[in-house]
């Protein structure tokens, strides 16, 4: 799934006519950080794929894998959905400091996306401890371990059983601090809304999913349709 995940930014920044360089700048980054995510030679941290995802306008669940087949025209997006996936079949990606996102069951383009989220101990959100901000509202459910929140200045412990909902342009991250794997199902709501009004590049068009014209990107799960979109199902 790395190598798959490298493609389709590479194939979602293709699309819209960026090069490279012009992408590294927007983020902040290296033209070599982008070209090594890209080969599959570095995984990023989730503020580096959130902040790509943004940027690049297309959806977590693209990036993670498992687009549905394309709807008949004239067809409900609903009626493609399948009512059940199997855990092993959910699409998932690794990132660079032992998070994993697992993208759950949903309705592409619908409102909101799921994820299974497992935080290693001393995995966290930013390598370089930066907190990080983007559209939407964040939805959270610890099943298992420990996971420090701080938002804006303050800091929370969320334990099994804890849950948590705020704006996710608040400044946040997320840590794990303990010695045991911290994991929980996350739903991050109103990305798609936002990235479908993001202007396009000239020359370029939205990525619905990666490497596929649409008619608007998606959302933070922007991450999350991205892995939906993006991923070649013969490839997992």
């Amino acid at each position: 799934m790395a190598d798959n995940l490298g493609a389709r930014i590479r194939a979602a920044r293709v699309s819209r006519g960026l090069s490279l360089r012009s992408v590294a700048q927007s983020l902040g980054v290296s033209a070599s950080l982008v070209s090594q995510v890209e080969i599959g030679k570095t995984q990023p941290s989730v503020s580096t794929l959130y902040a790509i995802a943004n940027h690049l306008g297309v959806s977590l669940d693209e990036l993670v894998g498992g687009a549905a087949a394309a709807a008949p025209a004239g067809a409900p997006a609903e009626a493609m959905a399948s009512a059940i996936q199997r855990g092993a079949d959910n699409p998932a990606i690794e990132m660079e400091n032992g998070v994993r996102w697992e993208r759950l069951a949903g309705q592409p383009g619908g409102p909101a996306d799921a994820l299974l989220v497992t935080y290693q101990p001393g995995a966290s959100s930013s390598i370089e401890g930066k907190l990080m901000r983007h559209a939407g509202v964040e939805y959270a459910y610890l099943l298992d371990g420990a996971l420090t929140l701080q938002l804006e200045f303050d800091t929370h412990v969320l334990r099994a059983g804890d849950s948590l909902h705020f704006d996710s342009t608040r400044p946040h991250l997320f840590s794990n601090r303990g010695d045991e794997p911290a994991r929980g199902v996350w739903f991050v709501v109103g990305r798609r809304q936002h990235h479908q009004e993001m202007p396009v590049a000239p020359g370029g068009h939205h990525a619905d999913a990666v490497g596929h014209a649409a008619g608007g990107p998606a959302s933070a799960v922007d991450v999350l349709r991205a892995m939906e979109g993006l991923a070649d199902p013969a490839a997992r």
